[in-house]
């Protein structure tokens, strides 16, 4: 479940249990003040970096079981002890941001997967491991889920990304699809766009709904929390492509009028 991400899929909602509403919302500091290292304000790139590496450096203060100055620190240690989050999680975190500074294109859809590994996955893994839910076969799900709102978050963001040098869209099913660089730039909504953004709507809904029989495992309110998010997601993929897939002009996000959609489709979610 991406970070900035999460203005679509809030993790630390009233849905969660009181006990972890604490330990959830630490991850949640942890990763979107380390996110905001790599994307937020004018600081050169090699600043951005030395931020990120700091958070590792406390990291590893807190597997070596060493207290920390920094509050955060203070309290995700405990958390992290307490729970038994895994903190390489933690880590991988660090890496997809730091990634963010250093590496703005991405050859095919499995580089995009394998940066969603490290930049989504981490916290739906981590609030697996807080739900004492870890299984493999879970895990799995989460994977599919936080893989998918992370890909629907680039579908969302192509135009502001592009403004700050990024593309996450594949290059290679970019050329196949006939669609140029030239093309984002000038936010050109054409049948090339339309067929590659199509393509890209259907894979997505696909590998979300992969994950969807998780919102049915996990019991009550973190289930319901769930299943409410991939159908926020799902939400979203419906107003790109009702929009034609015009993610330029308008950027497709959750408004009051979606919820009792969002609401009802939980009931069919499997």
């Amino acid at each position: 479940m991406p970070i900035d991400h999460y203005e679509n899929f809030p993790i630390a909602s009233i849905l969660l249990p009181a006990r972890l509403r604490q330990p959830v919302e630490l991850i949640y500091r942890f990763a979107r003040s380390a996110d905001d290292f790599a994307d937020e304000g004018t600081r050169p790139d090699h600043e951005r970096l030395m931020l990120l590496a700091s958070y590792g450096d406390e990291l590893r203060m807190i597997e070596r079981g060493e207290r920390s100055r920094v509050p955060l620190f203070q309290e995700l240690g405990p958390a992290i002890k307490q729970h038994q989050l895994p903190i390489q999680l933690f880590h991988d975190l660090l890496s997809a941001f730091a990634q963010d500074v250093t590496k703005k294109r991405y050859a095919d859809y499995s580089d995009v997967l394998d940066y969603c590994r490290r930049s989504a996955n981490p916290v739906g893994r981590l609030l697996l491991a807080l739900y004492q839910a870890a299984t493999p076969l879970n895990l799995r799900y989460s994977d599919n889920i936080c893989s998918a709102l992370q890909v629907i978050n680039f579908l969302q963001d192509i135009r502001i990304d592009y403004a700050t040098g990024r593309i996450y869209m594949p290059q290679d099913e970019l050329a196949r699809f006939n669609v140029s660089e030239t093309a984002i730039a000038a936010g050109t909504v054409n049948a090339a766009w339309r067929s590659f953004m199509t393509f890209q709507i259907t894979r997505t809904r696909r590998l979300l709904l992969d994950g969807a029989p998780l919102g049915r495992v996990l019991p009550g309110r973190i289930g319901l929390e769930m299943r409410m998010i991939i159908a926020g997601g799902e939400r979203i993929l419906t107003k790109i492509a009702a929009n034609g897939c015009d993610v330029f002009r308008r950027r497709p996000v959750l408004r009051m009028h979606d919820w009792p959609l969002m609401l009802l489709r939980t009931l069919s979610l499997k």
